[in-house]
């Protein structure tokens, strides 16, 4: 499995940006596909993902309303468009992959950063 991030970058709050995971040498269809965060000082957050193999699609309350997962059958691309950008978003985010189903669910409470497979980050500043 190999992951790679973009779109990060450094906005003012109320904007907008689209991160983007390229995904390659996998099937997205057993995989569960999303995004997990880390703010500089605390613990690894789910943010939202999205499972072909089970029909789920799953949002952290934090972005809910404000964030929309997608993926692109063709590109292979998994992306999260991000609305309403707040300071407390600022943070890096990681595309994440699980195989099987209900691995959606392993984006909400802890995250095993040992568990899955990770992409390199990529680093969303917003300023007020």
């Amino acid at each position: 499995v190999q992951l790679v991030e973009s779109g990060g970058a450094s906005v003012q709050s109320g904007g907008s940006l689209r991160l983007s995971c390229a995904g390659s040498r996998f099937h997205f269809d057993d995989y569960g596909i999303g995004w997990v965060r880390q703010a500089p000082g605390k613990d690894r957050e789910g943010v939202a993902c999205i499972s072909r193999s089970d029909g789920t699609t799953y949002y952290a309350d934090a972005g809910k309303g404000r964030f929309s997962i997608s993926i692109d059958n063709v590109k292979t691309t998994l992306y999260l468009h991000m609305n309403w950008l707040k300071p407390e978003d600022t943070a890096v985010y990681y595309c994440r992959a699980i195989e099987g189903i209900d691995s959606c669910m392993l984006f909400s409470g802890h995250i095993d950063p040992d568990f899955g497979s990770w992409g390199q980050g990529t680093k969303v500043t917003v300023s007020a």
